[in-house]
């Protein structure tokens, strides 16, 4: 039997503001444990929230990026449960009328289409605190606890792991863009709670769906899915689907790689939902919705721009629009006036490896922008050959020096003098007369020896196209 799966996702994102969602605590991350808290974030008696201005803002900027609608009046829920890093025994969180519904983004499919992912919701709320584990001790830390989040949960439109992760990153995209978050997944400011479940080809039923919950890493958020796809199906095909298969929270375990029990799935009745008596409904005044709509590019935006503007191939300019920092990188590279092709190509492969290899992303990259570009326009004046500039990157990704300086020190200018390339082929062609004698006989592949000779008696600096022009003429 042939299976589709059927896969919707919940996001968590923690907003960038300063102060959390209903008190006066900063936000700042790794102080010491429990320095930033306050009455309010520990819900003492007597304490009132008071809803942070910034993160409607927020909130309302993403709705625009994702093409929503933005309710103009949202009521704050509590959701009651219990957990050691919860103070107030519930959250405070969006239920009924969330800020931001009905919105969709677009994924590129292999053919170079587009696929549309609906978003059902995107609501405010805030964050718990964090457990500690030390052998049998464990410990909770508050400094989180009521850190604004913005939960934008999908419609269960993505039939693959790669297409939630492809969905993840277009997200991951948007919120970078629009500075709504640091969207850090190593520090979970930016987390993923995935909902799986499968049905036979063409059914249109939706059956047990299962949720692997605080996914995040893209390689883990795949790799999780595509195991709990395995098993649904694997019961399904067993027979014991019903009785393996149930509807329940499961945790990641990413050493084996394998998705483990770890609570009953509870129903939104579980959580016993009523709006919060000490806040009002949020009323949004027509001066945030002027404010809010002035979003920067985004990032399909940019990228139609990059294809039209550069004319890049569609694949190139996706790759660079993907990550905001790799977009700016390659913009402050164009300013320099070089040829976008050969900026693509020295950006995405050449350097790219290089920081893959060591590690780093493009904001920690020992070669700045204007760097690269100058790099590339030394090979586009055939100052160095391309082969040489592949040397100067190297050097430059070591050492703090200019181009120029690091060119002159690897001793890799290129040879351009047509009189010193023509005294080099004569030389060479007189001290091999039996192999002219061959070529001009027919065999040509003997041009390739000739062209290696010269750039071997150069130290490889002779400018290769004047190489192969001068030797055409001189062999003809």
């Amino acid at each position: 039997m042939e299976f589709e799966v059927v896969i919707g996702l919940e996001v968590h994102v923690q907003l960038n503001t300063k102060t959390k969602m209903f008190c006066s605590c900063p936000t700042s991350f790794a102080d010491i444990q429990n320095k930033n808290t306050c009455p309010t974030c520990l819900a003492l008696p007597g304490a009132l929230p008071v809803i942070n201005e910034e993160a409607v803002k927020k909130a309302m900027m993403f709705g625009w990026a994702i093409n929503a609608t933005i309710n103009k009046k949202s009521i704050f829920n509590r959701k009651n449960y219990f957990y050691p890093d919860l103070p107030k025994g519930y959250q405070i969180s969006q239920f009924e009328v969330p800020i931001v519904e009905n919105g969709y983004l677009f994924i590129d499919k292999e053919d170079g289409s587009k696929r549309k992912i609906g978003i059902t919701r995107a609501h405010l709320e805030e964050d718990a605190g964090k457990n500690i584990h030390e052998g049998e001790i464990s410990k909770v830390d508050l400094n989180r606890a009521g850190t604004p989040l913005l939960e934008i949960v999908s419609e269960p439109d993505i039939r693959s792991s790669e297409e939630a992760v492809q969905y993840l990153k277009k997200l991951h995209a948007i919120v970078r863009y629009l500075d709504i978050s640091d969207a850090n997944m190593q520090e979970g400011s930016f987390r993923c709670d995935a909902n799986v479940s499968i049905r036979p080809k063409g059914d249109e039923n939706l059956y047990t769906r299962v949720e692997i919950k605080n996914l995040n890493s893209f390689r883990f958020i795949q790799k999780a899915i595509d195991y709990e796809v395995q098993r649904h199906i694997e019961a399904w095909e067993d027979g014991v689907y019903e009785k393996e298969v149930v509807q329940e929270t499961r945790l990641f375990d990413s050493q084996k790689g394998v998705t483990r029990s770890m609570r009953g799935k509870e129903e939104s009745a579980d959580y016993r939902y009523f709006p919060d008596p000490d806040l009002l409904p949020v009323i949004i005044p027509e001066s945030f919705f002027e404010e809010t709509k002035n979003i920067p590019e985004l990032p399909d935006e940019k990228e139609e721009r990059f294809i039209k503007e550069y004319k890049i191939k569609p694949y190139d300019a996706a790759l660079i629009a993907s990550s905001k920092e790799m977009a700016e990188f390659f913009e402050e590279m164009m300013e320099e006036n070089i040829e976008a092709k050969n900026g693509v190509t020295w950006l995405t492969v050449e350097l790219a490896a290089r920081l893959n290899k060591a590690g780093l992303d493009i904001t920690e990259s020992p070669v700045d922008a204007k760097k690269l570009a100058k790099l590339v326009k030394r090979i586009e004046d055939k100052t160095i050959s391309g082969k040489a500039a592949k040397d100067v990157l190297d050097f430059l990704m070591e050492n703090r020096v200019e181009v120029d300086e690091a060119i002159e020190k690897l001793g890799l200018k290129q040879i351009s003098d047509t009189g010193a390339i023509e005294a080099m082929i004569d030389e060479i062609l007189s001290k091999n007369e039996d192999k002219v004698a061959e070529y001009k006989a027919g065999k040509e592949k003997l041009f390739g020896f000739f062209v290696g000779q010269v750039m071997k008696a150069s130290k490889g600096k002779a400018d290769p196209k004047l190489v192969n022009e001068i030797l055409r003429k001189k062999l003809s």
